[in-house]
């Protein structure tokens, strides 16, 4: 069963990624570190006492639909309310609609709990974090009065509604379309899939935001709109009005997060019969510029899927190491015991739970990082924003494609330490990594992060924010080779060379993109960002352990910068080399 590592998670968010020092600096009012570490430490005992155990029952459930309804599965109702009674829905949302204004590092933190505890559960809030984010920013006060109070306490939830099946990752294709209405509202028709909680039965009423097009717009992107269109119709008076025309016409059966009903939506088609089909909506933002109002939504979203990757490879790391701590075969060098020794004995075990331990804080820093960037840009002014929103820009797609890799291959290592009972379902390490293979691909695949990463936020700054970043964290690996601490072994070292990969990477990219030539950029695209990962989710290892007295941290460092770390280089060939190869053989694939 998962237990919470608060201890590991708070030196993380408070060291590595830096929350101690913006406290310090007054970035967040009277927060102190008592109250982090206690928030904290009851997130954790609710993700282990009450979310972990709807992991198996979500799994073995699902959610069947019937007449239009979704069931979720028994208990999520209970565990739910007690979520949102316990103001976790509401840690970041705004004082004036009910929320605590905490800051966006306890919010991610907190959802790397919930979903080690179970990601089919902790994947709904997730999407209501971000329509409150959406409408916020883009909203009418009209709206925000209406929508907000009840989207930041939880109890109405939140959709994205981008996909349809002939516009994946392409919404510039999508044929949604909208219509005005007489008294300012619109008519939406069409049908969305993927709808992550498009429908369900944990709160009363549900509210999509749906991309849509209207009969004048341009062709493309920029003929996009936004409209908030509810499953209820919402009286300003209080209690909720007639059934809107949009319903669930069929849930997904997927490889994994059983629990998360994955639907199907349909709008306008008449199944609303007290009145003309249309679903009714209203527009959020401006007309045509939908696409800007949904990339609030979808930046947020990014992140919160990163942090489900480290969340799933935190939970598989916990189960593994369980089971290798019991599990008995041979006996090992050095076995002093009577018998066969546990397998977490034998080095080549070692050697996978080091590196999906490794992998997971790796990936962690780089998450928790990114969520201190949002923080900072948002409590700061000027230059010192515009520097913070660079920077979690820059971290964005990486925090969201590294992590998620990581979750898979740390699940799947984990089912390799389980040897044959990893296979059988009875253990649950077979559940995780087919939960985990999901991340990668919603919320914008991850050859689409890399995609971004090469093509627009290594120009940040006119390409000097990454060079900026980078001198960050050879401050780091500095301060490790500096440091003289015998058990750091080769780790300075090691980071430098590493980080000097990234440089030498970055700049090839940068200079092939500047030149035109974007085929060989995005050919190195996807190994780039897994370069990234490595060199800055070393640093951050490396910088958790120089602010530790924690001998473990300090030999985790090590391990994963004598290695892990030496990928860099062939990475960094591949991105510089092998897009010549890449690019020719596409005549192979016939």
């Amino acid at each position: 069963m998962y237990r919470a590592p608060v201890e590991e998670i708070a030196h993380t968010l408070r060291v590595t990624a830096g929350l101690d020092a913006a406290m310090e600096q007054g970035r967040f009012g009277e927060l102190s570190g008592d109250l982090v570490d206690a928030i904290l430490e009851e997130a954790g005992r609710f993700a282990s006492t009450r979310v972990a155990p709807l992991l198996e029952v979500g799994d073995q459930h699902g959610t069947p639909l019937k007449d239009g309804e979704v069931t979720t599965p028994t208990g999520w109702k209970d565990v739910y309310r007690e979520w949102i009674e316990g103001g976790w829905n509401a840690l970041t949302g705004r004082e004036e609609f009910g929320g605590q204004g905490l800051p966006m590092m306890l919010a991610i933190a907190t959802f790397e709990m919930w979903n080690s505890g179970s990601m089919a559960f902790g994947i709904g809030p997730t999407l209501t974090l971000g329509a409150i984010e959406a409408l916020d920013a883009h909203a009418t006060d009209d709206l925000k009065q209406l929508y907000l109070p009840k989207l930041v306490s939880g109890e109405w939830m939140g959709t994205m509604n981008l996909t349809e099946p002939q516009a994946g990752s392409d919404v510039g294709a999508l044929r949604t379309r909208a219509e005005r209405a007489d008294d300012g509202t619109y008519r939406i028709f069409g049908s969305k899939i993927f709808i992550t909680y498009g429908e369900h039965d944990l709160t009363d009423n549900i509210v999509h935001l749906v991309l849509a097009r209207l009969p004048d717009a341009p062709a493309g992107t920029k003929g996009i709109s936004l409209f908030l269109v509810p499953k209820f119709l919402v009286n300003a008076a209080g209690p909720l009005g007639a059934r809107n025309d949009v319903f669930c016409g069929g849930v997904e059966h997927k490889m994994g997060i059983h629990g998360s009903p994955t639907c199907t939506m349909i709008y306008g088609d008449g199944f609303a019969r007290d009145r003309e089909p249309g679903a009714v909506g209203w527009l959020i933002g401006e007309e045509n510029r939908g696409l800007a109002c949904m990339f609030t939504m979808m930046n947020n979203a990014r992140l919160a899927v990163g942090i489900q990757g480290v969340a799933v490879a935190e939970a598989a790391y916990q189960k593994a190491l369980a089971y290798a701590e019991e599990r008995r075969q041979m006996r090992a060098p050095g076995w002093k015991g009577d018998g066969m020794s546990p397998i977490i004995e034998h080095p080549d075990v070692q050697r996978n739970l080091l590196t999906m331990k490794g992998l997971t804080g790796a990936a962690r820093g780089i998450a928790y990082a990114c969520a201190h960037a949002i923080d900072m840009a948002r409590t700061g002014e000027g230059d010192d924003a515009r520097h913070w929103s660079d920077r979690a820009n820059l971290l964005t797609p990486v925090a969201k494609a590294f992590s998620t890799d990581i979750g898979v291959d740390v699940a799947s290592i984990g089912i390799q330490v389980h040897g044959g009972m990893g296979y059988i379902e009875e253990t649950g390490a077979a559940q995780l990594l087919r939960d985990a293979r999901i991340a990668p691909i919603y919320e914008g695949t991850n050859g689409i992060q890399a995609i971004d990463l090469v093509q627009r936020k290594l120009a940040l700054g006119g390409g000097q924010h990454f060079a900026a970043y980078i001198a960050e964290l050879r401050d780091v690996a500095n301060a490790v080779a500096a440091s003289n601490v015998a058990e750091f072994g080769e780790t300075g070292p090691r980071l430098l060379a590493g980080l000097d990969d990234l440089a030498q990477a970055g700049a090839w990219l940068q200079d092939a993109v500047a030149e035109g030539k974007v085929g060989e950029a995005l050919a190195g695209a996807t190994p780039f960002l897994r370069l990234f990962g490595l060199a800055g989710g070393a640093t951050y290892l490396a910088k958790g352990a120089l602010g530790s007295d924690n001998a473990g941290r300090t030999a985790l460092a090590r391990f994963f910068a004598e290695n892990l770390l030496a990928e860099t280089s062939a990475l960094k060939d591949r991105v510089i080399h092998g897009a010549a190869s890449l690019l020719a053989a596409r005549k192979a694939l016939a």
